[in-house]
């Protein structure tokens, strides 16, 4: 496919100051960008690749100013960065509207109902009772299983797992591997040491917006609903257990897990590999530092912790300094100590 810089601008809402018949048919890093390709500019640390580029158009901030005459056509916006990745979302969008139907070999059940422009990919198994709402994208196997529900324009990526009863929303993206609505992990200890068991029948309800990636496991709830609310963008291999609420445009950054039960409120920002404890609630808003263990519930909205135990940010950066001065504190400590006993000595009756 090809476009004019004309319109790109059209669809970012963008101004073109250049040549509007520029054309583009790839995108590129604007360091490696060559000839017919589109770049962008949104870190000033890249500012110099603007006049060594070979991009025919570059999106850049409509407060950029240049330094010397370029050859490529810009594209002023307000945002370099949002106005790029608006444009990826709607060349996505393009491609993926191209994929219908259904291919061989692939199982669906007839009481199965699939909406209207569905691709449904090779290898995939769709249960009984399954609705697939319209321009839903599921891509080579995957499984759905009894009475999954899936919303409109979503798209399931290959090897994705999806179990009974589950709720999946509208423009939801899940990568790879992922696995929705496997058991929680929820066994009663015995007398004898044993572990029984506790059914989970619950399900996993993800809402509208919501974009999960590669190998994420959320597992269903033992009564009730594991939520993922509107907007969430959850990493790779990341564990959500049963019975956790994420609030609405959470993210949270790969590797991290979250215990059974805890709810996470709206807004949270938490980092990579970070552990939360199970029955606690984040407050909106809140930062949780990467590899940060939390054990105990955060109750004041847009609260930052770190550590493990994860403790105020603030004050856990100004304790770490004061460890790091450790030593030598402890030599000027030992230096006082003999200048007092020097002092007592000079003074002693």
């Amino acid at each position: 496919m090809q476009f004019s810089a004309a319109q790109i601008a059209h669809i970012i809402q963008g101004k073109v100051d250049g040549d509007q018949n520029a054309t583009v048919r790839s995108f590129g890093k604007i360091e490696e960008a060559k000839a017919g390709q589109l770049a962008f500019l949104a870190n000033p640390k890249y500012e110099d690749y603007l006049y060594t580029t070979e991009a025919s158009v570059i999106i850049v901030n409509e407060t950029q100013e240049l330094r010397q005459p370029i050859s490529a056509a810009l594209i002023r916006v307000p945002d370099a960065y949002t106005a790029f990745a608006t444009l990826l979302s709607k060349y996505q969008e393009l491609v993926t509207q191209q994929m219908t139907g259904i291919e061989e070999p692939a199982h669906i059940h007839p009481s199965a109902m699939l909406g209207d422009q569905v691709f449904v990919g090779a290898f995939t198994y769709i249960s009984e009772s399954v609705i697939i709402g319209n321009h839903v994208k599921i891509f080579p196997g995957c499984f759905l299983g009894n009475n999954v529900k899936v919303g409109d324009h979503t798209i399931i990526y290959p090897g994705v797992k999806i179990y009974h009863d589950c709720v999946v929303g509208k423009n939801v993206s899940i990568h790879a591997g992922t696995i929705i609505g496997g058991d929680g992990f929820g066994f009663a200890p015995q007398a004898d040491g044993s572990f029984k068991k506790v059914p989970q029948i619950g399900n996993v309800i993800i809402e509208d917006f919501v974009e999960i990636g590669s190998n994420a496991t959320i597992d269903r709830a033992t009564i009730g609903s594991t939520l993922i609310r509107s907007g969430a963008k959850l990493d790779n291999l990341i564990q959500v257990a049963h019975n956790v609420e994420v609030g609405n445009n959470t993210v949270i950054a790969a590797q991290a897990g979250v215990s059974g039960s805890t709810k996470i409120g709206n807004n949270v920002m938490i980092g990579g590999q970070a552990g939360i404890v199970g029955h606690i609630q984040i407050s909106d808003g809140s930062k949780i530092n990467a590899q940060s263990g939390v054990s105990k519930s955060i109750k004041a909205p847009n609260s930052a912790v770190t550590g493990s135990p994860a403790y105020d940010y603030t004050s856990t950066l100004r304790s770490q300094a004061l460890t790091r001065s450790l030593p030598e504190m402890e030599k000027r400590l030992k230096e006082l100590e003999q200048l007092v006993k020097q002092l007592l000595i000079v003074h002693t009756p």
